[in-house]
């Protein structure tokens, strides 16, 4: 009995080694792929650096060192050509939003706002689903309301009212507008 019991340690062992060879090979590769996070993540901070420097080139140094020549666009040797031409940005603050919302209501300019309201419904209320847009204040349905405007729909709002020389809360809808270079092969 003492040799089958034996045996069967050995065996054991055996399948222990051939479990450590197999996780000392998993914990290189785990190390590997530490490693590879690692370097992904300092690459993406470079591109992130690099997409700002291009940004303030095309968004502040092309731009003043062409008005500071009075010239919005020129050509270069290799045929490529540089344009300036102002661009519009702007994102409402969280916290302003219902104060931005109320000003738009009041100037009339509600028409950009889009109106969600979600409704959630249990398990085989597929019926009262269908019936709900006739019923929904009536019955009490859980309820939410979500008003946004698209920040793209915020962009030409922005754009629009700046070109027509409107006037309106600039940081209330963090309008920003600047001049941007464009360069073209």
């Amino acid at each position: 009995m003492s040799k089958n019991l034996t045996s069967i340690f050995e065996q054991d062992a055996g399948a222990l080694t051939v479990q450590n060879d197999q996780l000392t090979g998993i914990a290189k590769l785990a190390r590997r792929s530490k490693l590879l996070e690692k370097q992904i993540e300092e690459q993406e901070l470079e591109l992130s650096d690099r997409k700002a420097e291009q940004r303030k080139l095309l968004e502040e140094i092309i731009p003043e060192a062409l008005a500071e020549l009075g010239m919005s666009s020129f050509k270069m040797d290799d045929g490529s050509s540089v344009d300036v031409k102002p661009f519009y940005g702007a994102s409402i603050k969280e916290e302003r939003r219902s104060e931005a919302f109320q000003w738009l209501r009041d100037n009339s300019f509600e028409d950009i706002i889009k109106n969600t309201v979600s409704v959630q419904f249990g398990r085989g209320e597929d019926e009262l689903c269908k019936r709900l847009l006739g019923m929904l204040g009536e019955h009490g349905f859980p309820s939410k309301q979500a008003e946004k405007v698209e920040p793209s729909t915020l962009k030409a709002w922005v754009k629009e009212r700046v070109e027509l020389g409107q006037a309106f809360p600039l940081d209330l809808f963090g309008a920003y507008i600047g001049k941007k270079a464009t360069i073209k092969s």
